[in-house]
C-alpha cells in the first residue's frame, strides 16, 4: 500500500480518534473546570490563534516547495529554501513574542465582562500559550516537510500517539483537581513531544538538510510572493472562526463563549472527515500542474474527492440534522439552573442552531476542497484570497451587528451569510478561469447519491418517532439510521470504483483470516 493511501487512512483513524475522544473528553472537561473557565478556554484559544497568523502561510509553502524541488529533483533548491525558511520564522517567533507582550497589557480593558479571577485565569494562559506558540510555529516546517515527500504514515503515527497520550493525561490532571490553566500547560508539553520527534524523523530518516546556499531579498520575496495569498486565507479562517469569539469577548459573558466554542467545535468535528481526504492530495495536484494536467482530468479527480466526501458529509450532516439536539442535550445539557456546571436545555438549544448552520455553510467548501489545491499547486489564489477576504469580513461585520440583538447564533448568522455567497461566485472562477468544468462536477457528484440522501432523510424523520429520551434511545435511533443509510447508498448511490473502495479492504481483513 503507498504512503497516499497509507497516510490517508491512518488520517482517517486519527479523526475518529479525535472526534469520539473529544466528543467524550468535552463534557468531562466542562463539569470539571465549569462552564466559565471552559468559556475562558475558548476565548484564549481564539485570540493565540489569531496571533498565529504571523505564520504567514509558511506551512503550507513548505510543502508545495518541498514537492515542486522533489519534482524537479533539484537538491540544493531544496537545501536553501528549508534554510531560508527557519531564518524567517526565527524572525517570526521573535514577533510573537513581541505582539505577545502588547496584547497581555490589553487583556482586562478587552474581557469586560470578566471579573478580576477570571481575567487573572486569562493572563496566566495567555502567557503559557505565547511561548507555546514561538516554539510551535517554527516546529510546524518539520510536518510540511514529510507532506512534501509524501511520507504521511510517521507524522500521522505520531499525531494518533499525541492524543491519545493527551487524552490520558487532561483524564488524570482534571481528577486531581487541575483547571483550564491545566489544560494549556499539558497541550504545550505535548506539542514539544511532537516538534521533537517529527524533526528527528525528517533529519534522520529523510535525510533532509538545511543548508543555506544563498541568501538573497528577491528569493525571500519571492517565497513570501506565494504565501502572502495562504496569509491572506488564514485571515479568512481567522474570520470564520476566531472573530466570533473575539466579537462576543467584547459583549458577552465567559458561558456564553463557551457555548459558541462548543458549536464551532462540532461543525469542525464536521469538516474533518473530509479534510482528512483532500489533505493528503495536495503534493499531487502540485505534481498534476506540473505535468500541464488538463482541465476535465482535473475535474475528474475533484469528482472523485467530491463524491468521497458528499457520501460521508451527506450521512453525518443528516443524522446531526435529525438526532443533534438530542445528542448535544445528553452530551453536555443536563443543567437545572444558570450557573449550574452543565447547560441548560436553551443554551443547547443555541449551540445546535450554531453547529447546523456551520455544517450547512461548510458543505459546498468541503466537497470542493481539491479545487483549491489546484489553485495553490498553479499559484492562483489571489482571486479567491482576495473574495473570500472581502465577504468574510462583511460576514464578520453582518455577524457583529446581529450578535447585540441574537448574541452567538446572530454572529454565526452573518458569518455563514458570508461564506454561502462567496463559494457560489467561487464556482465561476474555477469553471471560467481554472478550465475545470463546473456543471459536470455537480451533474457527476449528485449522480444516483442525491435521491438516496433525500430517501434517508424521509425515513429517518420516522426514525425520530421511536419513543425515549435516554442514551439507550440515541444509540438505536443512531444505529436503525445507519442501518438505513449503508445499504441504500451501497446499492442504489454508490457508482463501481466506490463500492471497490468500500469492499477491498474488507475482503483483504477477511483473506487474511
Amino acid at each position: 500500500m503507498s504512503q497516499l493511501k497509507k497516510g490517508a487512512l491512518l488520517t482517517y483513524l486519527k479523526i475518529v480518534l479525535t472526534n469520539v475522544i473529544g466528543i467524550m473528553m468535552t463534557p468531562f472537561i466542562v463539569s470539571n473546570i465549569g462552564k466559565d473557565e471552559y468559556g475562558i478556554f475558548n476565548a484564549v484559544g481564539a485570540l493565540i490563534g489569531t496571533i498565529a497568523l504571523l505564520d504567514f502561510g509558511l506551512t503550507n509553502t513548505v510543502v508545495r516547495f518541498v514537492a515542486k524541488y522533489r519534482a524537479e529533483k533539484d537538491r540544493k533548491g531544496e537545501e536553501n529554501f528549508l534554510a531560508t525558511v527557519r531564518l524567517i520564522y526565527f524572525v517570526i517567533s521573535m514577533l510573537v513574542i513581541l505582539l505577545g507582550v502588547i496584547f497581555y497589557f490589553f487583556l482586562d480593558t478587552y474581557f469586560t465582562k470578566f471579573n478580576a479571577e477570571e481575567i487573572r485565569i486569562t493572563k496566566i494562559m495567555f502567557v503559557i500559550l505565547i511561548i507555546n506558540l514561538a516554539i510551535y510555529l517554527p516546529g510546524m516546517i518539520f510536518t510540511g516537510i514529510c507532506k512534501g515527500y509524501e511520507a504521511f504514515v510517521f507524522p500521522e503515527s505520531v499525531g494518533i500517539i499525541r492524543y491519545l497520550l493527551r487524552s490520558a493525561t487532561i483524564v488524570a490532571v482534571l481528577l486531581f483537581g487541575g483547571k483550564a490553566i491545566s489544560l494549556v500547560i499539558v497541550d504545550s508539553l505535548f506539542n514539544l513531544f511532537t516538534i521533537t520527534v517529527t524533526g528527528y524523523y525528517v533529519f534522520k530518516k529523510l535525510k533532509v538538510r538545511f543548508k543555506l546556499h544563498q541568501l538573497s531579498k528577491q528569493y525571500i520575496l519571492h517565497i513570501f510572493k506565494y504565501s502572502g495569498w495562504i496569509f491572506v486565507f488564514s485571515l479568512v479562517a481567522m474570520l470564520q472562526w476566531k472573530s466570533g469569539s473575539w466579537v462576543l469577548g467584547s459583549m458577552s459573558l465567559p458561558k456564553v463563549l463557551g457555548i459558541y466554542g462548543i458549536g464551532i467545535a462540532l461543525g469542525s468535528y464536521y469538516g474533518t472527515f473530509s479534510t482528512a481526504i483532500s489533505s493528503v492530495f495536495l503534493p499531487r495536484a502540485t505534481q498534476m500542474s506540473v505535468n500541464n494536467a488538463s482541465g476535465e482530468e482535473l475535474t475528474s479527480m475533484m469528482i472523485k474527492l467530491g463524491r468521497l466526501s458528499f457520501i460521508i458529509l451527506m450521512y453525518v450532516l443528516g443524522a446531526f440534522i435529525l438526532y443533534g439536539e438530542q445528542f448535544i442535550n445528553l452530551w453536555v445539557g443536563g443543567g437545572d439552573a444558570e450557573n449550574s456546571g452543565r447547560y441548560t436545555r436553551s443554551e443547547c438549544k443555541e449551540i445546535y442552531i450554531i453547529a447546523v448552520a456551520i455544517m450547512v455553510g461548510y458543505t459546498l467548501p468541503l466537497l470542493q476542497a481539491f479545487g483549491n489545491s489546484i489553485l495553490e499547486a498553479k499559484n492562483k489564489l489571489s482571486f479567491k484570497a482576495i473574495l473570500y477576504f472581502v465577504f468574510m469580513f462583511l460576514g464578520a461585520l453582518s455577524g457583529w451587528l446581529l450578535a447585540y440583538e441574537y448574541g452567538a447564533i446572530g454572529m454565526i448568522s452573518g458569518l455563514v451569510g458570508g461564506w454561502l455567497i462567496v463559494q457560489n461566485v467561487m464556482n465561476f472562477y474555477y469553471h471560467k478561469t481554472i478550465g475545470l468544468n463546473i456543471f459536470r462536477f455537480f451533474r457527476e457528484m449528485l449522480h444516483k447519491s442525491s435521491l438516496v440522501i433525500i430517501l434517508v432523510i424521509f425515513i429517518g424523520y420516522f426514525i425520530n418517532y421511536i419513543p425515549g429520551e435516554g442514551w439507550l434511545n440515541f444509540v438505536v435511533k443512531g444505529v436503525t439510521y445507519t442501518a438505513v443509510f449503508i445499504p441504500l447508498m451501497y446499492f442504489l448511490g454508490m457508482l463501481d470504483y466506490e463500492k471497490q473502495l468500500f469492499i477491498k479492504p474488507i475482503a483483504s481483513v477477511l483473506k487474511r483470516k
